[in-house]
């Protein structure tokens, strides 16, 4: 049986499915139309940005393009061109490779790639799209010298890898110079580069080397620890622990990284606190502080060094003559021109009233650096207190070393005092002479226990000289300072101990 169709209703269905259709087909050009606009607008800002500098901006409207446009080769080229000018060349190679996979005949992407190979080391894909690009254009000078230079650079490249393993290190840095300004991103080149330097103990260009290195691999783990343990054998503590937490960043928890982390930053507090002791002038607490990093690190030299002279100098300024003279001497063995420990040690030597040693240490230190105030001021007080010594040295007079306390002074002023007392003696020459003795051992005590006189006195200045002083009369310096030890009356007095 047949189905009878009314042919009106044929031609009514007819018309309204072509209508659909040509209603389909105008809403696809209207939508692909309002989409390409979208798309100029986005390249012609990314086209003005870049123009302008601003680079960052720029990509991300020709990030917005290509999404807009996955078609346009164009788009690709000049996003490649956005990730090349922020130095991104890793970023622009899979924009390259899609230019070249939807338009293989542009040249001018084909030698931006092969550029970009070259500077990653994978020279025989760059010689490849070098040679590409002279075969369809044999007058392209470009193309033409970045082709002759890939088997040169082979070949010292393999040279430079021989002589790495004979242990030829500064021949291995002279041949990459050059192969390194062509290959910049070549890792194994500035690995083997930074190792030589290694070897030949430059370990800060070792450094600069390595910065480069762990930025070229993701993940580059290895590359932070090693740069990490070179900074802390240069004793650089902050900037070991730099490098290390951005391997603790990649794999929190790679285990030489941080066993490596903890001693750092255990090592970078001590040294901080030590340093800290010494500017606050708490002297023993700098001693102590200053072992605990001994026994921290007790291997690398640069801190050892630190250790041993913060004890030299809080030694030194505690006045403990021996132990600071053995830490300074330790210091200068390991460091002979460091000049801190040489200035501890003439301070030291002041101290043990080793005048000539401490005049010979000072000479020394402004050898080194002669334009040092320090330095110079130190040695005129050690130039004063040797001429002094050879006159009246109220410390020798009373029998106390120069780092006594008032206590010690007065202790030791008291039983000199009743010992030469005049009134002990009988005979005119004998009290003269005890009287003589009294008045020096009077004069000392005056000295040494006020602050501002004791001081102008370290100096090597006699503050009771009065060849020293403005306005000096003869006679004996306590005279001039208005003082009477013996009073009005003779000898018949009550003597004040205080």
């Amino acid at each position: 049986m047949r189905l009878h169709v009314n042919p009106d209703w044929m031609r009514t269905i007819r018309s309204f499915a072509l209508f659909l259709l040509t209603l389909d087909i105008y809403c696809y050009d209207a939508v692909v139309g309002a989409q390409q606009s979208e798309v100029d607008q986005h390249l012609e800002m990314g086209k003005k940005l870049l123009a302008a500098g601003q680079l960052a901006d720029a990509l991300s409207h020709y990030h917005a393009a290509v999404d807009g446009d996955p078609k346009n080769y164009l788009i690709y080229f000049r996003r490649a061109t956005v990730y090349l000018a922020l130095g991104k060349s890793r970023s622009a190679l899979p924009d390259l490779n899609k230019v070249l996979e939807l338009r293989p005949d542009f040249t001018a992407a084909r030698i931006q790639r092969g550029n970009v190979l070259l500077k990653q080391g994978n020279l025989d894909e760059a010689e490849k799209d070098f040679q590409a690009v002279v075969n369809q254009e044999p007058n392209n000078m470009e193309a033409l010298e970045k082709a002759q230079m890939i088997a040169p650079l082979r070949q010292q490249i393999e040279q430079a890898r021989a002589l790495y393993q004979h242990g030829d290190y500064q021949s291995v840095i002279h041949i990459l110079g050059p192969v390194v300004e062509q290959c910049p991103s070549f890792q194994e080149l500035r690995e083997m580069r930074a190792e030589s330097y290694v070897e030949l103990g430059e370990l800060g260009k070792a450094t600069g080397e390595l910065r480069t290195t762990v930025k070229l691999t993701p993940d580059n783990t290895k590359g932070y620890l090693r740069l990490s343990l070179l900074h802390y054998q240069m004793g650089e503590e902050e900037d070991s622990l730099l490098q290390i937490r951005e391997c603790l960043k990649l794999d929190p928890d790679h285990k030489e990284c941080f066993a490596h982390y903890k001693k750092v930053k255990k090592l970078a507090k001590q040294l901080a606190s030590a340093n800290e002791f010494k500017n606050s002038e708490q002297y023993q607490e700098c001693v102590d502080k200053a072992e605990q990093i001994l026994k921290t690190e007790s291997e690398i030299l640069s801190f050892v060094l630190r250790a041993r002279s913060f004890t030299c100098h809080c030694q030194s300024k505690m006045g403990k003559i021996k132990e600071a003279l053995a830490a300074c001497n330790t210091v200068l063995e390991m460091d002979p021109e460091n000049i801190d420990a040489i200035i501890d040690r003439a301070e030291a030597h002041i101290m043990d009233e080793e005048y000539d040693k401490a005049i010979n240490d000072y000479q020394k230190a402004n050898e080194i650096d002669p334009d040092s105030r320090r330095i110079k001021e130190g040695l005129h007080r050690a130039q004063k207190l040797q001429k002094q010594a050879n006159k009246k040295d109220y410390y020798k007079i009373l029998g106390v070393k120069r780092t006594a306390r008032k206590k010690e002074i007065l202790k030791a002023y008291r039983k000199l005092a009743m010992k030469w007392h005049p009134d002990k003696f009988d005979g005119e020459e004998e009290k003269g002479k005890a009287e003589k003795v009294f008045m020096d051992i009077a004069a000392a005590k005056e000295v040494l226990t006020d602050p501002e006189m004791r001081k102008r006195f370290d100096m090597g200045e006699d503050p009771l000289d009065p060849e020293q002083q403005q306005g000096g009369h003869g006679g004996h310096p306590f005279f001039n300072q208005g003082f009477n030890p013996f009073g009005s009356g003779g000898f018949n007095f009550k003597f004040n101990f205080n």
